[in-house]
């Protein structure tokens, strides 16, 4: 993996990184918003200590560990990447309110064009920010964006110490059983 310096990763703060997506996928996974590793690289979830590629692949979504780096091959499995939040910062405590709750709207515009069956958010409080839902948990939703289903996911950040890698896989493995099933 390339090394940045402070300053290059500085330098990625507001970038936006492209979506990994097209239409009717299973399920289109939702970060928060990326990272400035992610945005130096312009592959979503690159950040060493993020947990998700291992958990894709411990979950069954994936046949192996993928890197970050192969982000398009997911979409041969009916797998995608977006953001609720579109700009890079160091930490998801920079963004207001305000660009969560945007971020909702132009998601569910998103997710209504695209047509996934499902849509995963990681992260339960950016979930709750972004659609205005306090009381949301983790798992499956009553919210549905169109015909898309919602399931709110831990967030697979590396800070989150209450999921490990083993219970994140377990979760994301009832969403991908429930994506299995017509």
């Amino acid at each position: 993996m390339t090394r940045f310096t402070q300053a290059e990763l500085e330098a990625a703060r507001d970038r936006l990184v492209p979506d990994v997506v097209a239409g009717g996928l299973r399920v289109l996974f939702c970060g928060i918003n990326p990272g400035l590793m992610t945005a130096a690289t312009g592959h979503h979830f690159a950040r060493p200590g993020n947990r998700f590629w291992p958990v894709l692949h411990l979950s069954g979504f994936t046949p192996r560990l993928m890197r970050p780096s192969e982000q398009e091959e997911l979409l041969s499995y009916g797998l995608g990447i977006t953001n609720v939040v579109a700009r890079a910062t160091a930490r998801a405590d920079e963004l207001s309110a305000e660009e969560y709750r945007e971020g909702g709207r132009l998601l569910a515009t998103k997710v209504t064009g695209l047509r996934p069956r499902w849509l995963a958010v990681v992260g339960v409080t950016a979930y709750r920010a972004a659609f205005d839902d306090r009381k949301a948990q983790v798992g499956p939703q009553e919210r549905v964006i169109g015909s898309t289903r919602v399931w709110v996911l831990p967030n697979p950040s590396g800070l989150n110490a209450h999921w490990t890698a083993q219970t994140m896989a377990e979760e994301y493995g009832r969403l991908r059983v429930a994506a299995a099933e017509v």
